[in-house]
């Protein structure tokens, strides 16, 4: 497997590369230009910038995660054959300087979801927490107001901009079943995978997280039947996913080592990470180390080894530890606490295997 670490730009994130230039390794960031807004082409000045920021510290700029897809592709609307175009331009431009995979989510309106970003654990630490009964009865709006615009650093899936015509949003999507979403999903993969192919990119989507329907929104990215689905829409090597054990895993119903035995070859990116679910349907993001939450991390490592896998990888959200000031969820300290108990794991079945082999 191959190690990156989510970046989010000079300027936009507390850690720099020297920081995770440091993390044993980590060969690459995870990128995305933040500041360009939904569905506009990525300037090729701007993408270039980000290589020659990480070429100074020998890092890869494989991954980007995430291009994100306009809302009216996603609703189906006329105008989406302009963004799917824009969409199509920004691939041709970032193969052009080397990007391998690109993650993406078919999320209606919101991008990932949390109740609190900075729940307090018993151990001091905070992390990222979602309240299943405060979900059901509270104002989609309270939420934004909570989590989007009270923020230093901008996040993804929550840009103040993107989420300004809420109303509307909510408005437009009340007649879209998860039918029609299905049907949106298939035509902008019959538009794009071609393009992907051509430039020799995966497509890699991430599933909903969480795994279901929120505030009456459809969610079709949630278990191993739709991951399989997903892939037959257009049955290409190049329309892949980002398996991500953290949304996967807060449903208890998802087997995520089995979901990598079956689709190892169309993984070109995942996402590690663990959270503790409780039975009344809440989860809270916790250290990767398997013990502490109710993902499996070793057995899913273990999976991915038993594959040969070589595609990317990364640790995702991470507690907030140490007293350290960061974006919620996007830390130094516990991702690269993460990668290194992932590397551990991953080096002691390697040892395994070289031990059968009598080497």
């Amino acid at each position: 497997m191959r190690m990156g670490f989510r970046w989010f730009g000079e300027g936009n994130d507390t850690i720099s590369l020297q920081d995770i230039k440091q993390i044993p390794g980590t060969e690459g960031i995870v990128w995305a230009l933040h500041d360009i807004p939904v569905g506009e082409e990525w300037p090729m000045e701007k993408i270039l910038e980000v290589k020659e920021q990480a070429d100074k510290f020998n890092l890869n700029i494989d991954v980007v995660e995430s291009v994100n897809i306009h809302e009216d592709i996603k609703l189906g609307l006329p105008t989406r054959d302009r963004y799917i175009q824009n969409y199509n331009t920004t691939i041709e431009r970032l193969a052009a300087v080397g990007v391998k995979v690109i993650c993406y989510n078919f999320m209606p309106i919101f991008d990932w979801f949390r109740v609190d970003l900075y729940k307090p654990l018993s151990d001091g630490s905070t992390a990222l927490f979602y309240e299943h009964a405060k979900v059901k009865d509270i104002d989609p709006f309270e939420l934004v107001n909570q989590n989007a615009n009270n923020l230093e650093y901008k996040m993804p899936g929550w840009e103040p901009e993107r989420l300004k015509d809420l109303s509307n949003l909510f408005e437009a999507y009340k007649n879209v079943s998860e039918e029609k979403l299905w049907n949106n999903l298939a035509y902008f993969l019959e538009s794009v995978i071609p393009v992907a192919e051509k430039h020799d990119i995966k497509m890699a989507i991430h599933p909903d997280d969480p795994p279901w329907s929120i505030f009456g929104l459809p969610r079709i990215i949630t278990n191993k039947e739709n991951i399989r689905k997903h892939l037959n829409l257009v049955d290409s090597p190049y329309n892949g996913v980002t398996l991500c054990s953290g949304s996967l895993g807060a449903n208890p119903s998802n087997n995520i080592p089995e979901m990598i035995r079956e689709f190892a070859d169309r993984i070109p990116f995942a996402h590690i990470r663990n959270i503790k679910v409780f039975e009344n349907g809440d989860f809270v993001e916790t250290s990767h180390r398997s013990c502490d939450g109710s993902v499996d991390i070793n057995e899913i490592v273990k999976a991915y080894h038993e594959v040969g896998y070589t595609g990317y990888v990364r640790p995702d959200h991470g507690r907030h530890i140490w007293g350290e000031k960061c974006r919620p969820g996007y830390g130094l300290y516990d991702r690269a606490l993460g990668i290194m108990y992932l590397w551990g794991i991953w080096d002691t079945l390697e040892r395994m295997k070289e031990s059968a082999y009598g080497n």
